[in-house]
C-alpha cells in the first residue's frame, strides 16, 4: 500500500503565494507520475499541474505562468508553489501518484490520492 500526505494548505488573501507539499510512503519500486488535482464546493475534480517522469511538467490553463510544480524523486515527494492567487483558486488540493509496486511475484501500478489540503484565497 502507498500513502501520501499533503501538507501547506491555508488561508491567503489574493494575490497572495502559498506552497504545498505531497510526501509518498509506502510499498514503492517506482512514481511514474506525480501531481496535484484541485475540487472546488459543488465542482467536479480537475487538473492543476502534473509532473510526468522524464517528461515536462503539464499545466492547467487557469495556473499557468502563475504555479510551479517540482519533484524530488529521490524523496518522493512533489511540491506545488502557488503565486498570485485568486478568488477561483480556492478548493481541496488533492495529491496524486501514479506508483508501481512489487507484490508478490509481480509489478503492480495503481493509482493514489491523498487526503487533500484546504486552499482558501479571499478577495
Amino acid at each position: 500500500q502507498v500513502q501520501l500526505e499533503e501538507s501547506g494548505g491555508g488561508l491567503v488573501q489574493a494575490g497572495g503565494a502559498l506552497t504545498l507539499s505531497c510526501a509518498a510512503s509506502g510499498n514503492i519500486l517506482r512514481i511514474n507520475d506525480m501531481g496535484w488535482y484541485r475540487q472546488a464546493p459543488g465542482e467536479q475534480r480537475e487538473l492543476v499541474a502534473r509532473f510526468p517522469s522524464y517528461l515536462d511538467p503539464v499545466y492547467a490553463d487557469p495556473v499557468k505562468g502563475r504555479f510551479t510544480i517540482s519533484r524530488d524523486n529521490a524523496k518522493n515527494t512533489v511540491s506545488l508553489q502557488m503565486e498570485r492567487l485568486r478568488p477561483e483558486d480556492t478548493g481541496v488540493y488533492l495529491c496524486n501518484a501514479d506508483v508501481t509496486s512489487f507484490i508478490g511475484t509481480q509489478y503492480h501500478t495503481n493509482e493514489f490520492w491523498g487526503q487533500g489540503t484546504q486552499v482558501t484565497v479571499s478577495s
